[in-house]
């Protein structure tokens, strides 16, 4: 391995881990409280092929007893590299997967991804879906942690619908664009906003 190759994966991470960890999970849990909201989170560096948040998220949530699923668009040596020197977090098939990252359509297909068990419903995965941008609102969101209602942009509506209606099993879902995050944990229920669906 070059020295630059080496260094890629050794750096990248949180500067500051006691301050900037705390900080990043709070963003995370909050998004995931607070359905459709946007939130900033920061302060970690990964490879390309990671946005600044997903790489966050990986650093906060994962431990050497969380399996990741990477998708083929981001399953790069770099990103490999990185996540296993930062957190230890083994690589596994998307069936036994705590976390799945890539783009929508990297993921697919979606039932192959663990939705817990009657007795065990937090047995689950929750997918990392990394997107171009978390501005343009395309659903509506009702449920718990939401007032009245919010909004939230999903790549595409009909597969959260019918993940929805499977709560209390299901997946959660974090979305990522740059340094931002927004969640659709499965309690949500969601229509599509008539004026902008398309």
């Amino acid at each position: 391995m070059s020295s630059q190759a080496q260094a890629s994966h050794f750096s990248g991470g949180f500067t500051a881990p006691p301050i900037q960890s705390a900080k990043a999970f709070r963003a995370a849990m909050s998004a995931m409280a607070r359905p459709g909201e946007i939130k900033d989170i920061n302060g970690a560096t990964p490879p390309e092929g990671l946005s600044v948040a997903a790489g966050c998220l990986v650093l906060t949530l994962c431990d050497p007893d969380t399996g990741v699923f990477l998708a083929p668009d981001v399953d790069r040596p770099a990103v490999r590299e990185w996540i296993t020197f930062h957190t230890g977090a083994p690589f596994v098939l998307p069936e036994h997967a705590e976390f799945a990252i890539g783009g929508w359509s990297a993921l697919a297909p979606l039932d192959r991804y663990r939705i817990g068990t009657s007795e065990y419903p937090d047995r689950s995965a929750t997918l990392i879906v990394e997107l171009p941008s978390l501005d343009t609102t395309n659903a509506e969101l009702r449920g718990p942690g939401i007032k009245t209602c919010s909004e939230i942009s999903l790549p595409d509506i009909g597969p959260f619908q019918a993940n929805s209606m499977l709560f209390p099993l299901g997946f959660d879902t974090y979305f990522t664009a740059g340094s931002q995050i927004s969640a659709l944990p499965r309690s949500s229920r969601i229509t599509p906003l008539s004026n902008k669906e398309g």
